[in-house]
């Protein structure tokens, strides 16, 4: 059902210079494969990746899982906690990225202007298109049917003037939504939209408006970019664009990323090599995951240890014909930790990272062997 309009943005001479930006996503994408592969998963709680004895972290679920408070890299030991009768399936992504083959074929249909997010997300600028009268709306119907027809899968569209409130608007009615964001309403969505669904803010950002009184979009707009560059830094242009429904960033049909990470800071020190190397394997997993995603792989990766005293070490490992598995970057981790703890015996750290650089798409990547050269 299409909802959030009153018109649509097809073309219009005194607003020439408007975008119309369509943003696709699949609903819950590896699990509905799954469920579209074997029809003794539909209707049930099916959990991509990870295993039942909880080990590893879940790659993608199922809606059913979701009403558990089952999520994509969560540990899979609090995913059976929350939801004991899982089904736990075993990831096929060689199948994951033919079925993205289609779903991206079709995006290219209607617009050369395609910017991919991941396997089963993207952008499309559709500004300049006559296809369907010029309606991003219609063209948006019209892609969702495509693929269910090609796929069998369900996929929900964000219409609206920018990406940051047409990937917003994609997740409004999920699964199978279509929800459009006029520019006349666009400042408006954004002062009730809760601050924690704002693309861009993850929890850490969440929890640090929070302390600061920022609940919603309307409470960020009261704040001047000075102080916002205060606190966020670098980041609070955007916040600051973003809170008024600005966002001047253009569709790119060809992105360069040049490095992807993620880290974690302990309430507790930790004191042990072993408790470090499995947190930095967990991180790994993650990272992996959004590799995997994307299509990618990478000829690097990295550690980060922050001690006590805020030392902060990185120490790094390459691979130029590339990194094609966790596993291969797995057994990276012991070498790098041993490095960055220098054969020291009593060690206090706050914080450690994984970082993963050098990208490549995946089709590049030659298998080789892992040498690290002990």
């Amino acid at each position: 059902m299409t909802r959030g309009m009153t018109t649509d943005m097809s073309s219009d001479d005194n607003a020439e210079r408007l975008r119309k930006i369509i943003h696709v996503d699949m609903d819950a994408f590896y699990a509905s494969v799954e469920q579209r592969d074997n029809p003794q998963l539909r209707g049930k709680p099916v959990i991509v990746g990870g295993r039942p004895d909880g080990r590893g972290v879940v790659a993608a679920c199922s809606y059913e899982a979701r009403e558990f408070g089952v999520h994509s890299a969560m540990p899979s030991a609090e995913a059976v906690r929350r939801c004991p009768n899982a089904i736990f399936v075993k990831s096929r992504f060689d199948v994951y990225r033919q079925v993205s083959q289609q779903i991206h074929g079709v995006f290219r249909e209607f617009s050369s202007l395609v910017e991919p997010l991941s396997l089963d997300e993207a952008y499309l600028d559709v500004t300049d298109s006559d296809l369907l009268g010029g309606s991003a709306v219609r063209i948006a119907k019209e892609i969702k049917l495509m693929i269910l027809q090609r796929t069998g899968l369900v996929a929900s569209a964000g219409v609206s003037y920018n990406k940051f409130l047409a990937k917003i608007a994609s997740d409004v009615d999920k699964p199978d939504g279509l929800y459009c964001i006029l520019p006349e309403n666009g400042e408006r969505f954004v002062a009730d939209l809760p601050i924690g669904r704002f693309y861009g803010v993850g929890a850490a950002t969440e929890a640090r408006m929070h302390e600061l009184g920022i609940q919603n979009g309307a409470d960020l707009r009261h704040w001047r970019l000075s102080d916002l560059e205060q606190q966020f830094g670098k980041s609070a242009q955007y916040y600051f664009n973003v809170a008024r429904g600005i966002d001047n960033r253009e569709v790119r049909s060809s992105r360069s990323r040049k490095s992807i990470g993620s880290e974690t800071t302990f309430l507790n020190n930790l004191t042990k090599p072993e408790d470090m190397l499995e947190h930095l394997e967990k991180l790994c997993e993650k990272l992996f995951l959004k590799l995997v995603e994307r299509d990618l792989r990478c000829t690097t990766v990295s550690i980060k240890v922050r001690f006590a005293n805020f030392e902060t070490l990185t120490r790094a490992h390459s691979i130029q014909t590339g990194i094609s598995t966790v596993e291969q970057a797995s057994r990276m981790l012991p070498f790098l930790l041993n490095k960055a703890l220098d054969g020291q015996q009593h060690v206090s750290v706050r914080l450690l990272g994984v970082s993963v650089s050098g990208l490549l798409e995946a089709s590049s990547v030659q298998y080789t062997q892992l040498e690290l050269g002990l």
